[in-house]
């Protein structure tokens, strides 16, 4: 678990309170985010991945399997081109979400490639990034309370 929010979870850090706590992950930090959601369970209510790679692989270590351990509201925006997470494997992963049974969103970006949401990338996609960033503020406002 990354040192600040290992401080996070003590309270050791000053500004952030005893209340709910939301995680977000892009590219490979959206399985981190899931893994701290599964640690954590009791404190973090929210967790976003955007174009999140290997959230479902054959791997023992696959993220997808911390889902029994994660109670947080999970949201998945996925790139449509993407070799980190292809077609196939977000077909998996939306289905073990199903079969998690929590309250979650998964969904592909049109026209979104991996590095979507970064401003400097070349890829940069501004709608879909301005819409990420509406639907992580969302979830953000409904489960940080």
């Amino acid at each position: 678990m990354p040192l600040l929010l290992q401080a996070a979870a003590r309270r050791e850090v000053a500004d952030v309170g005893a209340g709910p706590m939301g995680v977000v992950g892009y590219c490979f930090a959206g399985a981190m985010a899931m893994r701290t959601a599964a640690v954590r369970a009791g404190r973090v209510t929210a967790v976003a991945s955007f174009h999140g790679g290997g959230l479902y692989t054959d791997s023992p270590d696959s993220p997808h399997l911390a889902l029994p351990r994660i109670r947080a509201r999970l949201y998945f925006g996925h790139a449509v081109e993407d070799r980190s997470m292809p077609e196939e494997a977000i077909k998996k992963f939306d289905r073990a979400l199903a079969a998690w049974g929590g309250r979650y969103e998964s969904e592909v970006y049109e026209g979104a490639r991996h590095g979507w949401t970064v401003p400097d990338s070349p890829v940069y996609n501004r709608p879909q990034a301005e819409r990420a960033f509406e639907k992580l503020t969302g979830l953000f406002a409904s489960t940080l309370r």
